[in-house]
């Protein structure tokens, strides 16, 4: 029992990043819809893109990446994450203080920072690796121009950055930023295993 504690305690970012997810993948994935389609269209998967249209879309994918960013950061609150951000350009004492928990915690926790960032590779590998066998190794894009659902000209990087806007890049985000807040202390205290166990 104590060894499984400890190991929780040192995958707690992970755990926290699997929990939160499970918690708010409805959210996650709405903003992982508007970036996986947009960038299938940017890819012309339903016909040719003029530039205005594709100049757009990117700036429609990258919003989503960005609110999904301050969604999490906020702890599922968008305007909680941009003060957030507006706090640590304006508050100079604490911006410092900042710093100083960060360091803190490499120097007290480097293993378990290479540990969850390992884990972490991991699992993004294994989420491109599955990725690539559904655009290269299965049937799908075929199936999809067969039924005229995309363009006969697509390729199969359509259905790969399709998915990995909907698994890998929210992924990413999510643990990225729960990692800021880990390295800062500001992870709520044992909300790892509780998400984790819902």
């Amino acid at each position: 029992m104590a060894t499984s504690r400890k190991w929780l305690n040192t995958l707690d970012c992970t755990l926290y990043t699997v929990g939160f997810i499970k918690q708010h993948y409805l959210m996650i994935l709405a903003l992982g819809l508007v970036a996986a389609f947009g960038r299938a269209i940017q890819l012309k998967a339903f016909g040719p893109v003029s530039p205005l249209s594709h100049t757009l879309l990117e700036i429609v994918i990258e919003s989503s990446r960005i609110l999904l960013f301050l969604y999490v950061l906020g702890l599922s609150n968008i305007r909680s994450g941009f003060l957030k951000i507006l706090h640590l350009f304006t508050n100079k004492p604490g911006r410092r203080q900042t710093w100083h928990t960060a360091i803190r915690t490499i120097r007290g926790r480097w293993l378990a920072l290479l540990i969850n960032l390992g884990v972490f590779a991991c699992i993004a590998f294994l989420f491109n690796l599955f990725i690539d066998h559904i655009a290269y190794q299965t049937c799908l894009l075929l199936t999809l121009k067969d039924h005229q659902v995309v363009d006969q000209q697509s390729s199969a990087w359509t259905v790969i950055l399709f998915f990995k806007n909907l698994s890998v890049i929210p992924f990413t985000i999510v643990f990225e930023v729960l990692f800021l807040l880990w390295l800062t202390n500001r992870l709520p205290k044992s909300v790892a295993y509780s998400s984790f166990s819902k």
